[in-house]
């Protein structure tokens, strides 16, 4: 059935398709990331790992699936300035590079292999982050992942770690920063990351309710004021504007680049906001429950504003 709620206010305002995606009968969709390429087709990123990406054109018509029997535990995608997907396979411990068409590119990190960080490297729960004493290696559940215009590779290294690790194209790691705690530098379950048109690098430091802002060395250089409520990803637009899905307050927020907020929605009730992604028409994309539903997908926002 369908569900149409009108969300936002002003310019920031959606009419809310909880029925968009129309998957092959049969083909469950329990998304864990969304994005999309130079021609606005939606890759969804789901924890079916016989159909785990899956793609869709922008008003929901299936395209095609890739991915079968590479993943144990989806996370995080993005699409490069190249239309090249880069997704972030949790569990494994990888980072993983693939044309649009499923070929891989790339891999950095080593499959199975979890660093020494102070957590318990025998549990895959979604809390390791709580036992972290200390930061450690590449990787320990990385969580997500952004590149920069030089090919540079920064990956937020979450959920049993509490660092950003910087990598060159070839995937030689440069340097990784940061460690366990709620200081500037400091994180807890760093998750998503984006890179601004200044070349700042925005960390979604989930479970300090707050987004840090570095350069690319990793020199801090703000906390933004908004309080936010488990922020998990980031994205901006080309008219500078910021979009966040805070997993832990079940919300979408939209705010300005200093962190201003312009509008927000959602249910502190309904958590697990897990992804967002902005077409070229400004329709937002978001992972999340949606009241009635049985779990996360992929819901779009069709702007109205």
């Amino acid at each position: 059935m369908t569900t149409t709620t009108t969300v936002g206010s002003g310019k920031y305002t959606y009419e809310m398709h909880t029925d968009w995606a129309k998957p092959p009968a049969g083909q469950a969709m329990p998304a864990a990331a969304v994005y999309g390429d130079s021609q606005d087709h939606v890759y969804c990123f789901n924890r079916n790992l016989d159909h785990p990406v899956q793609i869709f054109d922008r008003e929901g018509n299936y395209l095609n699936s890739w991915g079968a029997g590479i993943f144990a535990f989806p996370h995080a995608i993005i699409v490069d300035k190249n239309d090249d997907v880069w997704v972030v396979e949790r569990n494994h411990g990888q980072i993983m590079k693939f044309t649009k068409e499923g070929k891989l590119l790339q891999t950095i990190g080593e499959k199975g292999f979890r660093s020494d960080t102070g957590a318990d490297n025998t549990d895959f729960g979604s809390n390791g982050w709580s036992l972290v004493t200390h930061g450690g290696d590449p990787f320990n559940m990385p969580a997500g992942i952004a590149v920069n215009d030089a090919g540079e590779i920064f990956i937020a290294d979450g959920y049993a770690n509490a660092r950003v690790h910087k990598f060159a194209p070839d995937g030689t790691l440069i340097k990784s920063w940061g460690g366990p705690g709620s200081g500037p530098g400091q994180f807890n379950l760093p998750h998503g990351c984006w890179i601004d048109r200044k070349g700042r690098l925005f960390i979604a430091d989930r479970e300090n309710d707050r987004v840090q802002v570095f350069d690319q060395e990793g020199a801090h250089l703000a906390t933004w004021p908004s309080k936010l409520i488990g922020p998990a990803v980031i994205y901006v637009d080309d008219d500078d504007i910021v979009y966040v899905a805070e997993h832990n307050g079940g919300l979408v927020s939209i705010l300005t680049l200093e962190g201003e907020m312009l509008t927000q929605w959602g249910s502190l009730t309904h958590r697990s906001c897990h992804g967002i992604w902005v077409d070229s028409h400004k329709d937002i994309y978001v992972v999340e429950p949606y009241e009635g539903s049985t779990g996360r997908t992929v819901v779009k926002f069709a702007h109205k504003g």
